[in-house]
């Protein structure tokens, strides 16, 4: 096998942490490469050096200038998709300056390049289609993965994060449109955590769509084919898993977008072969749980008495309540009374226990003569209305992707069960949030504690201002992975998701929001990529350190302009 070129290599004085780049890439090579690209800020020594005299202005600017530049332009675009095309198109001319225009914005822009927007940059992919990021293996090339994977443009990686954009976000099944999620994860790695951009990789594994739009659409850029199953699914993905191990060994691998039935199958599948993470299931649950900690504190009833009804029983919302079940272990009960603490709900009403249901189900269902005497319809289902009215929960959690599904009926019922109910509307992007935050305010009359998993605006009410917490995973994987890429962890426990939980829900904020802001990601992520660190240490899939902050410090990459040397 011939020997893979490094067309560039950041360099570091481990002594000092000053970084430098080394590249024997020269004149307009070095221009169309984004990951180096300076543009107007290639100093005069760098444009001599590296044969780019004349072709640029002659003004040599700082990255500040550019990026007030960048701005204005960013500002000229009145819809959301505009702003995210001409992100996109910075992100794929100059790296370093869209990292730092949207980091220093990122209460503005996550929401752009991040959810909900790209939600629909994901629909509109094939239409839309300039240029590709990533690597694209699709199902007739699964023999190839190891030359697919030899392909990549970044030799040394840290973070991989894949998808088979079987569920993304709210919206489905999406084909190859489902590239720009694994490309936005990875985004908000470098964003929220400092993962630097040349040592991650974005993935898409194409085994087909079933999306009849897309094999439709004359346009469409995926193998057009429906989905493979079965055996021949799960082949794929072993060849993919055997040909990461091969290639790229000390790699995170991040699970991002899987379908249901498959995103639980492969983490539990290889997360003992392979450092791996399931974002839908265990990120979203990390988030979720350390908010409800928060609220838990602020209703005035302790954890373990607190009852959950889960609408949406699918990855994200059973990933939820499997880490609120870790959570009601650590805190003294046993799983077996743990599991006595929810209401699940499912597309065909409440899990009982003589239904129909997938495994991961079944430990959540109630017993038929549990809910003896409940309204039910003629197939025996019983709705969310009645679930509520009948268990009287303290908490209600919507991952449904069902719009206003809690209706006023529900709401008043939480409202009159509780002092302080919580209600938490996870479900992305914003048109499937189950209520809007001013509706339950108003219903609750101010008393509900509010987590949303998309963005909202603070909400007025009697006087007060109301800051609605994002439910955001931004807020605990970059953080996971930085701890994991500074201790080189080989797995990631069940511990190290707990501990990065606890990090998160002590993570003080300065108002009475139950997760802390968006802007305060960066800090957050630190504080959590210690506690996954330290965590792995004492789980033994890590090597011990005198100093954790001193790792995390050695492989976090700031979006400013590092000196150019030439290496021939």
């Amino acid at each position: 096998m011939m020997k893979k070129i490094k067309r560039f290599e950041f360099k570091r004085n481990p002594e000092s942490n000053e970084m430098w780049v080394e590249t024997g890439l020269h004149g307009k090579s070095l221009l169309t490469l984004a990951s180096l690209n300076k543009g107007t800020a290639f100093s005069e020594r760098e444009r001599e050096e590296f044969g780019l005299l004349g072709k640029l202005p002659f003004q040599i600017e700082s990255l500040e200038e550019q990026k007030t530049r960048a701005y204005q332009q960013y500002k000229s675009f009145r819809s959301n998709i505009g702003r995210y095309s001409f992100l996109k198109n910075l992100h794929n001319i100059n790296e370093t300056l869209f990292y730092r225009l949207v980091r220093d914005n990122l209460n503005e822009m996550l929401p752009i390049i991040y959810t909900p927007t790209v939600g629909e940059a994901v629909m509109r992919y094939s239409e839309q289609f300039l240029s590709p990021r990533g690597l694209y293996i699709a199902y007739p090339d699964r023999y190839k993965m190891r030359e697919i994977l030899r392909n990549r443009t970044n030799s040394d990686v840290d973070i991989l994060v894949v998808s088979d954009a079987e569920g993304v976000l709210g919206i489905g099944d999406q084909g190859v449109g489902g590239i720009e999620i694994p490309v936005a994860k990875l985004m908000v790695y470098t964003l929220c955590a400092g993962i630097n951009p040349g040592r991650y990789l974005p993935v898409f594994l194409d085994a087909g769509t079933n999306n009849k739009k897309l094999l439709e659409d004359p346009l469409y850029l995926g193998w057009r084919h429906e989905r493979v199953r079965g055996e021949q699914y799960d082949e794929m993905v072993q060849l993919f898993i055997e040909a990461v191990k091969e290639e790229m060994p000390e790699t995170f691998l991040h699970w991002e977008d899987f379908g249901r039935d498959n995103a639980r199958k492969n983490l539990l599948k290889y997360q003992s072969e392979i450092c791996s993470f399931n974002d839908d299931m265990q990120g979203t649950a990390a988030v979720a749980l350390a908010g409800l900690i928060s609220a838990s504190k602020r209703s005035g009833l302790k954890f373990n008495r607190q009852k959950f009804v889960i609408f949406g029983a699918g990855t994200a919302g059973l990933g939820i309540a499997d880490e609120i079940v870790a959570a009601l272990v650590h805190s003294g009960l046993t799983k077996e009374e743990a599991y006595q603490h929810f209401w699940c709900i499912d597309k065909d009403g409440l899990l009982i226990d003589d239904q129909d249901m997938m495994d991961f189900q079944r430990p959540y269902a109630c017993t038929r003569e549990s809910v003896k005497g409940w309204s039910a319809d003629e197939q025996g289902r019983i709705a969310l209305a009645e679930v509520v009215k009948q268990a009287k929960p303290t908490t209600l959690i919507g991952c449904s992707g069902v719009a206003n599904a809690f209706t006023d009926d529900v709401i008043l019922s939480m409202a009159e069960n509780n002092d302080r109910p919580i209600i938490f509307t996870l479900s992305n992007p914003t048109s499937r949030c189950e209520r809007v935050p001013q509706d339950i305010i108003r219903l609750t009359e101010g008393r509900a504690l509010i987590a949303t998993g998309s963005p909202f605006d603070d909400v007025g009410y009697k006087g007060k201002v109301y800051r609605i917490a994002q439910s955001n995973n931004a807020l605990v994987f970059p953080g996971i992975g930085l701890g994991i890429v500074a201790i080189a962890a080989k797995r990631f426990t069940d511990n190290m998701l707990w501990a990065a939980c606890k990090a998160l829900a002590n993570y003080s904020t300065q108002d009475d929001a139950l997760l802390p802001k968006l802007s305060e990601a960066y800090s957050v992520s630190r504080q959590v990529a210690f506690a996954v660190a330290r965590q792995a240490i004492e789980d033994g899939v890590a090597q011990d350190v005198d100093d954790i902050w001193r790792k995390i410090d050695q492989v976090i990459w700031e979006p400013k302009y590092y000196p150019y040397y030439f290496k021939s």
